[in-house]
């Protein structure tokens, strides 16, 4: 039987950490070729990690990722395997490009073709659009490679690789995650094998960078469309599997749908296939082992995606311990969940700060969550210095009833207090803001709004109700209590506060921001779905007018398809109202 062995490293790169992500190529370098692989194949961009933005601009930076491909390749004199590696090219111009490897040398340069530009991607910006469509000899086999945005194209370039003969396509990703999108990655890939009777194998990296998290699940699809081998989420993992190459011969007799497709493709004209390494021969090779992968729940899809977020920010960024406001309420209690997690309870401190509105229960939640967890809970009241502030600002304020400035002046302090402690000890400030809030301004800037990375800011609230019984349906116990789940939700910044005395009920509240926000539905649109007229336009409006605030925030994990900040991007003196 003729096969095709292909590891695919779903690795963890940093942009920028061009050593770094070298030794990291090298390590998986050396545990696959203990398997004997035709093919190592690593994600999009992996010697500069995704996404490089601006450093794009440097020469230096891309003249050293050129040079630390040149090491890689002279590492390979000798061996018996080809490498699929990502980099940034220059060839008058730069290119998101994939190097083919073998013996000692770069035999090709596969540059992207379908550069995205959409969301959070902004590939036109830094690289010109690659026009060869190019099939390789490995190992007897005919294998295409091309890049994440490639695949999700019906047509070419697979189309012209498949028309050329290929009969393996290596397709290598950054493909950043969000919620449910890893169900239609998947139908998009197994229609792409299928449509063209061609084993596909799919590579993701791993890990947080920024505001991003990439998933991994990487996947091997035969010709039929059947996924053969799969790699779990958001854990580094090299996925080996042994590509039947006489059953994709034996597919494309019985579907010969391809024959008329070749008239007119890239295909035409193109050079034959390029020669890369020949048949391995010597004793037949172990089967690979290969894991049974039960799928993530949706919580737990969104709890590991945050937990990998924030851990890889904090640790990319040169931090290893976290401070966070305790307040009592759900989104502290599983923004500590979180970070203890990620970093360990050692490495997460929670400073409660109450003040004259703080009820007895949210004091006594706060010190619950914080004992589950293991995590040390110091408390600093806030009652000396908002009297301070008061008495100081009395004069100016005579005559004037209290309102927000009163309820504001409580979060800066408190906000204060946690920079301090950040500047005393190195700990980086987790702020607690969910995404219903930071959609309606219903938080404070320099407040509560105060910190170093927002790791909910993407998360509605009704969702955050969900994550924190996952936790702790995860754990098996109580680890946010009961009350907290249950108690209506409150900023305590006055007396008998409850945020329905701000807000609609989450319940209605996160639909319409959802429709308004990530599905752009018109005022119109939103009312037609059931919504009270006066609830739809106060919600816009609070949206519309809070756009300032937000550009303010810190950055936080996606989860979702259209986050505030890197995908959703409006002028701030704007004064449309759909």
């Amino acid at each position: 039987m003729r096969s095709l062995r292909v590891a695919l490293a779903q690795i963890n790169t940093t942009v920028g950490d061009l050593e770094g992500n070298a030794n990291l190529i090298r390590e998986y370098i050396a545990r696959a070729a203990e398997l004997e692989p035709d093919i190592i194949a690593f994600p999009e961009l992996a010697i500069t990690g995704y996404p490089p933005e601006d450093l794009l601009l440097r020469p230096s930076f891309v003249q050293s990722n050129l040079e630390v491909l040149d090491d890689l390749a002279r590492e390979t004199a000798g061996k018996p395997y080809t490498l699929v590696v990502g980099f940034v090219d220059w060839r008058s111009d730069l290119y998101n490009a994939a190097a083919v490897i073998h013996d000692g040398r770069v035999i090709d340069r596969y540059h992207k073709q379908h550069l995205p530009n959409y969301g959070v991607f902004d590939e036109a910006r830094y690289f010109q659009t690659g026009i060869r469509a190019p099939v390789y000899s490995v190992a007897g086999a005919l294998v295409g490679v091309n890049i994440c945005e490639d695949i999700w194209y019906p047509g070419d370039p697979t189309a012209a690789q498949v028309h050329a003969g290929a009969e393996v396509i290596i397709n290598i990703n950054a493909s950043p995650f969000h919620a449910g999108k890893g169900a239609a990655r998947g139908a998009m890939l197994s229609t792409r094998a299928a449509d063209y009777a061609v084993a596909l194998c799919y590579v993701n990296q791993v890990g947080g960078q920024d505001e991003l998290v990439f998933d991994g699940a990487s996947l091997v699809f035969d010709a039929e469309g059947r996924a053969i081998a799969e790699a779990p989420q958001f854990k580094e993992q090299l996925l080996v599997a042994d590509i039947d190459l006489e059953a994709v011969f034996q597919r494309r007799l019985h579907d010969p749908r391809r024959r008329a497709e070749r008239i007119g493709s890239l295909w035409a004209g193109q050079d034959e296939a390029i020669a890369v390494s020949p048949v391995r021969v010597g004793a037949p090779r172990k089967t690979p082992a290969r894991e049974r992968l039960e799928p993530l729940s949706p919580d737990a899809e969104i709890f590991t995606a945050l937990v990998t977020g924030t851990r890889d920010y904090l640790h990319k960024t040169g931090f290893d311990k976290a401070v966070i406001a305790m307040s009592g309420g759900i989104d502290s209690a599983l923004v500590a969940a979180i970070a203890v997690e990620a970093l360990g309870a050692e490495n997460v401190t929670g400073v409660a700060m109450p003040s004259r509105y703080s009820s007895e229960g949210s004091v006594v939640d706060a010190r619950a969550v914080a004992d589950n967890l293991g995590m040390e809970l110091t408390t600093i009241p806030i009652e000396g210095p908002f009297s301070a502030y008061l008495d100081a600002l009395s004069p100016t304020f005579a005559g004037q009833r209290p309102d927000i400035t009163e309820e504001n002046l409580q979060a800066r302090i408190r906000g204060n207090y946690l920079m301090a402690l950040s500047n005393k000890f190195g700990w980086i400030v987790l702020t607690t803001g969910n995404k219903s809030e930071m959609a309606v301004g219903y938080a404070t800037l320099y407040g509560d709004m105060a910190g170093g990375f927002a790791v909910i800011k993407d998360v509605p609230k009704t969702v955050v109700y969900r994550v924190c019984r996952y936790v702790n349906e995860r754990a098996g116990r109580e680890i946010i209590p009961r009350s907290v789940l249950e108690k209506p939700p409150s900023a305590e910044l006055r007396p008998d506060q409850l945020d329905v005395d701000s807000l609609p009920p989450y319940e209605v509240l996160d639909p319409i921001l959802e429709a308004y926000v990530e599905d752009d539905r018109s005022f119109d649109e939103i009312v037609a779905m059931g919504y009270d007229e006066p609830v739809v336009r106060r919600v816009m409006d609070l949206v519309s007018r809070s756009e300032y605030k937000r550009r303010q925030s810190p950055p936080g994990v996606k989860i979702s398809p259209r986050a505030f900040g890197r995908d959703r991007r409006l002028p701030l003196a704007n004064r449309y109202r759909p």
